[in-house]
């Protein structure tokens, strides 16, 4: 299928589930459906959700561009070969990106508590709680109160510091208001009132 002028292998993976999922990673893009569904209907949803299947496309080839990258806080660093991994002001040194990366994300549970520190005196009532960091694929940060834990996504370390702050104040809130009413999104609006702006760039 061509997408944007640029060519991507169809592939078709089917299970016992009711719904269809579309994912594009790399150069192919798979499709998750029940078996009895058959390719003239894949066909079909193809070619009705080509626009979005173009911003998911667009979505990936970010995201390769950024896995050859070093980003600290917003911020791109310089790479530089080394055996181990160690950083000046605006170098990173590793055996690669990739090892670079997964160090900073490794080690970013401290910066995200430092961070949470500024923001917890400004809300009520919040209950004594665990700050975590796990490696997530759909999501920036999760609330659970049956735990009393916080967990960030530890890929938020590459992000600039303001929306780090908004997935924290968004977090947060939700020890309040354990859903996404509007009576949740005024409580992160009173702590991080260009919340919008921050949720649209982080699903872009």
């Amino acid at each position: 299928m061509e997408l944007d002028n640029k060519y991507y292998n169809i592939v078709i993976v089917r299970k016992r589930i009711k719904n269809i999922y579309f994912r594009i990673k790399d150069d192919s893009i798979y499709i998750t459906c029940n078996r009895l569904v058959s390719e003239r209907e894949i066909n079909k949803l193809l070619e009705k959700n080509k626009k979005s299947l173009e911003n998911m496309a667009k979505k990936e080839l970010s995201r390769r561009k950024d896995d050859f990258k070093v980003l600290f806080l917003g911020y791109e660093l310089n790479y530089e070969y080394d055996t181990k991994v160690h950083f000046t002001d605006h170098t990173a040194y590793g055996p690669s990106v990739e090892k670079v990366n997964e160090s900073l994300e490794k080690h970013a549970l401290k910066y995200f508590q430092e961070r949470m520190d500024i923001y917890t005196p400004e809300f009520d009532n919040l209950p004594k709680f665990r700050l975590r960091i796990r490696k997530m694929k759909t999501r920036w940060g999760v609330c659970n109160k049956s735990s009393m834990t916080v967990t960030l996504n530890s890929l938020l370390i590459h992000k600039r510091v303001d929306l780090i702050d908004y997935v924290i104040c968004h977090e947060l809130s939700h020890f309040e208001h354990m859903n996404h009413s509007a009576a949740f999104w005024k409580e992160v609006g009173r702590h991080f009132k260009d919340y919008k702006r921050a949720r649209k760039e982080l699903n872009s």
